[in-house]
């Protein structure tokens, strides 16, 4: 599984961050950015990516075909 965030996308909103602190965190632009994604289960990269109000969260299987949005 591969994670992706569309920065054109995102407004700072940070319920990706408040679902996966350890995954997602906002940088200096207020705009979210991957920093392990490792750290958690898959369970919660999908309601990382399902929260997120923008649609900016990308979630892709291993070969690269999009599952989410």
């Amino acid at each position: 599984m591969k994670v992706k965030v569309d920065r054109e996308k995102c407004t700072g909103v940070a319920n990706c961050v408040a679902v996966a602190p350890d995954v997602f965190e906002l940088d200096e632009e207020n705009k979210a950015i991957i920093i392990d994604i490792a750290s958690t289960d898959e369970d919660t990269l999908w309601r990382a990516a399902k929260g997120c109000t923008k649609d900016a969260i990308i979630i892709e299987d291993d070969d690269g075909k999009q599952l989410y949005p």
